[in-house]
């Protein structure tokens, strides 16, 4: 896999890759907004009923055993020592919809796993949004521009900081909340997903 976004490569590749080779994206970025990034399964339809369930039908049950997927998956961004596992946050509006954040409920399953403390409030989504999955590509950007703040930019100063998010699509959500984190003054912004789509 790439060793900066976790891209798998294909079989041939990855007997030419070896274990520490970067893929095309990642090698075209300047400045990366996260120093690693990695993910826990593709998303196909086995995956999608699977969180899914978990994300819209109260299988809340389904944090453990996915927050072990999450963190089998996330090995080498524990071995880097991170400060402060924070999930992608939802708008209080949603929240009150769906009653729990699934990726608060991970946090706190790797946050136990991991001796690693979970902040739930200093990043904050301060405006309602569509969902990203009824939109594509810049309207995804677009929708999201100014959607998360730092609240408590005291809390994030010179950390190296965990994302949690169940399936990264185009990358938009956690680019946007990177930013806010990078500009807040975090040291390092990983992010941690369930699953991403094949490419």
């Amino acid at each position: 896999m790439c060793a900066c976004c976790g891209r798998p490569f294909d079989n041939e590749m990855a007997q030419e890759a070896g274990k520490k080779q970067i893929c095309g994206a990642c090698l075209a970025q300047k400045r990366p907004l996260f120093a690693l990034k990695r993910f826990a399964f593709i998303y196909d339809d086995d995956s999608k009923n699977l969180i899914l369930g978990f994300k819209f039908a109260d299988k809340t049950s389904y944090a453990a055993v996915l927050g072990d997927m999450l963190w089998r998956a996330g090995r080498d961004i524990w071995d880097d020592e991170p400060d402060l596992i924070i999930p992608v946050p939802i708008h209080r509006q949603r929240l009150l919809e769906r009653r729990y954040n699934q990726s608060a409920l991970l946090a706190r399953h790797l946050a136990k796993k991991t001796n690693i403390d979970a902040d739930y409030f200093s990043l904050q989504r301060v405006r309602y949004t569509i969902p990203q999955v009824q939109l594509s590509g810049a309207a995804r950007r677009n929708n999201l521009k100014q959607a998360f703040a730092v609240i408590k930019p005291q809390n994030i100063k010179g950390r190296k900081i965990v994302l949690i998010d169940d399936v990264e699509t185009t990358g938009s959500t956690l680019a946007e909340c990177a930013k806010v984190l990078k500009k807040a003054g975090a040291k390092k912004v990983y992010a941690l997903t369930l699953a991403r789509p094949e490419y």
